[in-house]
C-alpha cells in the first residue's frame, strides 16, 4: 500500500479519504502521545479535520486543535508537541484535499515513518483505546500569534511597496499582516480567506497574470503569492515579470549567504555554477528537508518551496515572503535576476501515471546514447542539457523538464521527451 506521495497524501475528496483520515488519526495516535492539527480554508478542511481528530481521540491521543492557520505556522508550533497534521491539498484544486504529517523541527515524515503509518493501515493494526483513557480535543488558539512574533525578531522596518496575492487561502491571515508590520505598504489581492479564489490555486506564471498587471498599475517594488497553504511563494518583480523559481533560489541563496544548499533534480544546472555546494535529492519538498536535516543552510525547489532551517524544516512560503521583500528594498528585483547565469527551460506535463514510466524508460534508452539516472524518474544528462521525465507525486500527470545552453535545444529536448511519452500510453 503507498498512501503518500512527494508532500503528504492527496486526493478528490470523497467517503474513502475522509475514512482514510480517520485512518491516519488512529494510527498516528497509537504512535504519537501528543499531536497539534491545523486545516486551510478549503471547504472540506472542516470533515476532514474532524474525521482524523476522531480517530487520534479514539486512540487516546492529546489531541489539540490549532484551527485554521498556514502550514508553516503548524510546523512552527509543532515543537511544542510530538507531532503535528496539517489538513491541506496544498496548490492542488479545489475539488482535492489531503494529509501532512509533520515532526516537531517541521520536517515532513521520513521514509520510515510513512512505512510504519502505512503498514498499520494495511494491517488494520491499529491502537484502540478504552473509554478510559479517550479525552476531549483541546483548543490551541495562538499558534499564528506565536509564529508572528518569531518571524518579526528577524527583521528591521523594510520601505517597500507589496501586492500580495494569497489565492483566498489560509496565508491571507498572516502575509499581509506580517509585512506591514515591518513597514510595507501592502496592496492584498485575493486575501480573503474563504478558500475560493478566481485564480488557480497553484501559483505559477500563467496563474498570476492578474497579480502582474497589479504590480504595474500600483507601481509596486514586488508581487508576492501563495498557494492554498502557504508553504509555497512566487514573486513578480517591479516591472510585473514572473520570477521562475530557479532564479529564485539563486537570489535567496546569495542572500543569505548559504555555502551548502540542497534543491532538486530539476532544478536548473545554473545553480552549480553561482558556487554553491549543491546536493540534489528527488522532487518533493520532504526529501529536500529529510536531506537538510543531515546539514545544510538552505533548501529550496523550482515549484517554490523555500526551507529555511533557522525557523523549522518546513517549506515557508511566508518566511519568504518577507525576505523577499527584504531584498526588494535594497535592489530592484529585476536588476538582481539580470545578474544571475541563464539557459533556456521547459516545464510541462501531460496526463498519465506511473504505469507510463516503465514503458517510456525502454522507449528512451533505445534512442538515447546517455546512461539514465533514475534517481526520481527518468533523468538523461547530455554535453548541453539535461532532460528529465517523472512522474508527479501529487497529480496524475507525467511531468516533463528540459534545458540546455540554447532555445533550440532545449525545444528538441523537451519534445523528444513528449513525443517519446505520447508514443508509450
Amino acid at each position: 500500500m503507498q498512501l503518500f506521495g512527494s508532500s503528504g497524501i492527496r486526493g478528490i475528496v470523497d467517503r474513502e479519504l475522509v475514512h482514510l483520515a480517520w485512518e491516519i488519526g488512529l494510527s498516528v495516535g497509537g504512535l504519537y502521545r501528543s499531536v497539534v492539527v491545523g486545516q486551510d480554508t478549503r471547504s472540506s478542511s472542516d470533515a476532514m479535520k474532524y474525521a482524523l481528530i476522531s480517530g487520534l481521540l479514539c486512540a487516546g491521543c492529546r489531541t489539540y486543535d490549532a484551527g485554521t492557520t498556514p502550514t508553516p505556522v503548524l510546523a512552527y508550533i509543532t515543537s511544542d508537541f510530538e507531532a503535528g497534521i496539517m489538513i491541506t491539498a496544498s496548490h492542488n484544486p479545489p475539488e482535492y484535499n489531503g494529509i501532512k504529517l509533520l515532526n516537531r523541527d517541521g520536517s515532513a515524515f521520513d521514509h520510515a515513518q510513512r512505512n510504519q503509518i502505512e503498514e498499520t493501515i494495511s494491517e488494520k493494526a491499529f491502537r484502540l483505546s478504552s473509554w478510559k483513557e479517550m479525552e476531549g480535543c483541546r483548543p490551541y488558539p495562538g499558534a499564528i500569534g506565536c509564529y508572528i512574533d518569531r518571524i518579526l525578531k528577524d527583521f528591521d522596518q523594510i520601505r517597500i511597496r507589496a501586492v500580495v496575492d494569497s489565492g483566498n487561502g489560509v496565508a491571507s491571515l498572516v502575509t499581509p499582516y506580517i509585512l506591514e508590520k515591518i513597514g510595507c505598504e501592502v496592496i492584498s489581492l485575493n486575501c480573503h480567506p474563504s478558500g475560493y479564489s478566481p485564480r488557480r490555486p497553484e501559483p505559477t506564471e500563467e496563474n498570476l497574470a492578474h497579480l502582474a498587471e497589479v504590480v504595474k498599475m500600483a507601481g509596486a517594488d514586488i508581487g508576492i503569492a501563495h498557494d492554498g497553504d502557504g508553504d509555497r511563494l512566487a514573486v513578480i518583480d517591479e516591472k510585473g515579470s514572473f520570477i521562475p523559481g530557479d532564479k529564485l533560489m539563486a537570489l535567496f541563496a546569495r542572500h543569505l549567504g548559504v555555502k551548502r544548499l540542497v534543491t532538486t533534480v530539476d532544478a536548473s544546472m545554473a545553480i552549480e555554477e553561482l558556487g554553491f555546494e549543491v546536493l540534489r535529492t528527488r522532487v518533493g519538498d520532504s526529501f529536500v528537508s529529510e536531506e537538510l536535516r543531515k546539514g545544510g543552510d538552505f533548501g529550496g525547489e523550482p515549484s517554490g518551496c523555500w526551507i529555511f532551517p533557522n525557523i523549522s524544516y518546513c517549506p515557508d512560503g511566508i518566511y519568504a515572503a518577507a525576505k523577499v521583500a527584504e531584498l526588494a528594498s535594497k535592489e530592484k528585483i529585476s536588476a538582481l535576476v539580470d545578474e544571475l547565469p541563464s539557459y533556456p527551460l521547459l516545464r510541462g506535463s501531460i496526463l498519465g501515471d506511473r504505469s507510463t514510466m516503465t514503458k517510456l524508460r525502454q522507449r528512451l534508452a533505445s534512442i538515447s546514447s546517455p546512461p539514465i539516472d533514475t534517481t526520481d524518474g527518468i533523468r538523461l544528462a547530455f554535453e548541453d542539457g539535461w532532460l528529465l521525465v517523472r512522474a508527479s507525486g501529487t497529480e496524475p500527470k507525467i511531468r516533463v523538464t528540459a534545458e540546455a545552453r540554447s532555445q533550440r535545444r532545449a525545444e528538441e529536448l523537451y519534445n523528444l521527451a513528449i513525443k517519446a511519452l505520447e508514443e508509450c500510453r
